[in-house]
């Protein structure tokens, strides 16, 4: 890495300490020291760590930052704009697919001028899915009106997080301020960072508080009307407010790095030049790429090449004359685009630098666009020098012959196409004849006769193995389970989490039946539409051609978190009453971000957002009853399950087809375990699951065309058991039996035996 001396100079004026961290913990690790008063937070990777980190501290009692979990992204950032107008401070971290579900709000923030910084960890955005590093979700941020600054490094992470509250509120401004710094690349590996010793220094800095006399929902002496109905000269009027505040904020962010510069020896001018006083050929990368051309740009110097490399240290606003100064004396500059905008020749910052130099009357520099990086691809000193020489081939022929173009793909190769790993499995296999169900008209029910289970064992399972799950997961088991009871052909959809991500590595895939994924957000409406395609199809007779031979039965797995994120249009298409089944797997947290508490997380239990320490008892408020709220909207069929008890399972998948087939929605939640996450055994599966029902935390039910039957009453089999005995089964729990946490406990004893008690009232009363 080439060490730039300026930055290496000891020319702080406060007292700083050496930390060897990652970019999310430096993000934490600022928020920290500011203190700031709301941080709405929704788990998605990279990004997850920054809330994690913040709730650890919170336990041992480093800050008094208020953590609100929300539903899904738009949520957080409805929390934070909310929290905001408050008049507090008010912090938030996301990335990729979160940023765009959120996007809606992001105007919404910067148009009515409310201050506050978001840490974007930037990833790709799918689809097909990619979690790791680069710039597509950063460059749907350009025309939000949030200035951006960008982070090369932890050590910019950190102080970059703190110049960014200081641009956000100051007058000349006000507008909230986005951190952008690279996944995995710079969000998970750790540098040596400088940060400030005290934080009286970094409030210092910063202000103690947020300014006065920003306009403040809390103020009854002035109320105020935030986002009001404007019409077109109004309107008009506001953008352009809005458009002179973004212009300012660079000159606003160069006095203030100037005064963080004096403050800690460490300096971001607009633009990160490296030896470009007299350079003909350049670069230009943004973060972590451009300090890897740094190295290149040294070794090209020792061969007698006049290179150097841009990279800017705020892209909003974009530095236009910056960098036009910067390149007067530059014959050609390759620039690299971590994300494409497809079919616009080129990326977002290669064409504002093209406009750039247009505008300021440059037409002799070359300018040649690579796409590079995509879907955390590496980029290595070789590809630098890949940059430089069609830099350096543009000069020397005068001219750029491809102008546009990717850089590290690979072209397909026709004759290289995967094959076939798995056969379509035989309509036979699937159709077994075993499982008998018929109405009961006079009790309003029906009737499921099924065969002894190792019957049903000759039943192809619908998921391959080889998948890549963790030992001991109690996805596929569960669902194989669920599975057998379901006859013929099914077409699943699979929500992003644990179950999608293991089973479709590409080029493989471990589903045997058709699958289609889609984000936690949208899965529910994305299967109602494949449902109503089918049954029009059929309709008009497209279908008769495949020779189905029985109609498809449509399930929508998901778990995860995603009925938290995906309630509202699970419930819209419950209302609209689709023939099809949502099967929830609950394992009670986001488990495939790193195990952040979710809904359905129990109160108490530990996970990566709700630790336990002194100062804190695990999850702070009790988990969500999914169950309940989908039978609110009167649906045909709502359903408990368990592995541990296979006989039941399997006639309520039976029964759930059933429903699907012929009256409508189905949801089915089945109880799943999480060695991983809940630090139990990975062989003590089935009965720590066994015990969760035993306990009542997990009561075995239906609810039939609104009648509610119990069907498995372990009070009546006099095989109850206190809940403690469930809660020492897992290490995520087993704090909750100590006296420190009695309250917790208590209340979540209660509140497991007040759901158990209403179950057993509806059970006796078919009214309720």
């Amino acid at each position: 890495m080439a060490i730039e001396m300026n930055n290496e100079k000891t020319t702080d004026k406060v007292e700083q300490r050496v930390v060897y961290e990652s970019g999310n913990e430096m993000a934490a690790y600022a928020a920290h020291q500011i203190n700031y008063h709301i941080m709405g937070y929704f788990p998605i990777s990279p990004s997850t760590e920054v809330a994690q980190f913040l709730d650890l501290m919170k336990t041992s009692g480093q800050h008094d930052i208020v953590l609100i979990p929300a539903d899904g992204e738009h949520g957080s950032a409805g929390v934070c704009y909310g929290a905001s107008s408050a008049g507090g401070r008010v912090f938030n971290a996301t990335s990729a697919n979160g940023y765009l579900y959120m996007l809606e709000q992001m105007p919404v923030q910067s148009g009515t001028r409310f201050p506050m910084v978001l840490n974007l960890v930037c990833r790709s955005v799918s689809g097909p899915l990619d979690i790791h590093g680069d710039h597509s979700d950063l460059y749907y941020a350009l025309n939000t009106g949030w200035p951006i600054l960008m982070c090369r490094d932890p050590q910019a992470v950190y102080d970059m997080n703190i110049i960014a509250l200081k641009l956000a509120e100051d007058p000349e401004v006000r507008l909230p301020v986005m951190v952008a710094q690279d996944g995995y690349f710079t969000s998970h590996q750790k540098r040596r960072v400088m940060t400030m010793k005290d934080r009286s220094d970094v409030l210092n800095f910063v202000g103690e508080k947020a300014p006065e006399g920003y306009p403040d929902t809390l103020d009854r002496n002035h109320p105020i009307t935030v986002g009001p109905y404007m019409n077109e000269p109004d309107y008009i009027n506001n953008c352009y407010q809005q458009s002179e505040a973004m212009y300012r904020a660079e000159g606003v962010y160069e006095r203030i790095q100037k005064e963080y510069a004096e403050l800690t020896g460490r300096e971001y001018p607009v633009l990160d030049l490296y030896r470009m006083e007299d350079a003909e050929v350049a670069v230009f990368l943004m973060n972590s790429s451009s300090e890897i051309v740094k190295d290149v740009v040294d070794q090209l110097r020792e061969k007698g090449i006049k290179a150097g490399s841009i990279a800017p240290n705020i892209i909003r606003p974009f530095p236009q004359k910056q960098i036009v100064e910067a390149l007067k004396n530059v014959k050609a500059i390759t620039v690299g685009d971590r994300a494409d905008s497809y079919g616009a020749h080129g990326g977002n910052m290669v064409n504002e630098i093209k406009a750039a130099l247009f505008t300021y009357g440059n037409t002799t520099t070359k300018v040649i666009s690579r796409i590079y990086g995509l879907g955390g691809k590496d980029f290595y000193a070789e590809d630098g020098h890949h940059f430089f020489q069609l830099a350096i081939e543009a000069v020397e022929k005068d001219k750029v012959e491809v102008p546009f173009d990717y850089h590290g793909h690979t072209p397909g190769d026709p004759d290289k196409a995967p094959k076939r790993v798995l056969e379509p499995m035989k309509y036979e296999d699937l159709n077994t004849g075993l499982i008998k169900v018929t109405e009961d008209e006079e009790a309003g029910k029906l009737k499921v006769r099924i065969p002894p289970l190792r019957q049903l064992t000759k039943k192809p399972k619908r998921i391959a193995s080889g998948h890549g799950a963790c030992p001991g997961c109690g996805i596929f088991s569960g669902l194989e389970l669920f599975f057998k009871g379901i006859e013929g052909d099914i077409v699943a959809l699979f929500h992003t989490g644990c179950a999608m991500v293991v089973t479709t590595g590409y080029p493989y895939s471990a589903h045997k039946a058709t699958y289609i994924h889609n984000l936690f957000q949208n899965g529910a409406a994305t299967l109602s539409g494949v449902v109503e395609m089918f049954w029009e199809r059929k309709r008009r007779g497209e279908l008769d051609h495949l020779g189905l031979q029985d109609d498809f039965t449509f399930v929508m797995i998901t778990g995860d978190g995603g009925m938290d994120i995906g309630m509202g249009p699970a419930i819209g298409a419950a209302l609209r009453n689709h023939k099809m089944i949502i099967l929830e797997y609950d394992n009670e947290g986001y488990m495939n971000t790193g195990a952040q508490l979710s809904y359905s997380t129990p109160l108490g239990h530990r996970t990566s957002t709700s630790n336990v320490g002194k100062h804190q008892g695990g999850k702070l408020f009790h988990h969500k009853d999914t169950a309940q709220i989908m039978a609110a909207t009167n649906i045909p069929y709502v359903f408990t399950g368990s592995e541990a008890y296979p006989q039941d399972l399997v006639k309520k998948a039976a029964k759930a087809q059933w429903y699907a087939q012929n009256e409508g929605l189905v949801y089915g939640k089945i109880l799943i375990t999480c060695p991983l996450n809940w630090l139990s055994e990975e062989q003590e599966g089935a009965t720590i699951i066994d015990a969760a029902v035993g306990s009542c935390f997990f009561p075995l039910y239906e609810i039939e065309r609104g009648i509610t039957t119990i069907t498995f009453d372990p009070e009546a089999k006099n095989k109850r058991i206190p809940l403690s005995d469930w809660l020492k089964t897992m290490g995520k729990t087993k704090h909750m039996t100590k006296p420190e946490y009695e309250s917790a406990y208590k209340s979540f004893e209660d509140e497991v035996d007040r759901r158990w008690q209403k179950l057993k009232a509806k059970h006796e009363n078919p009214y309720l």
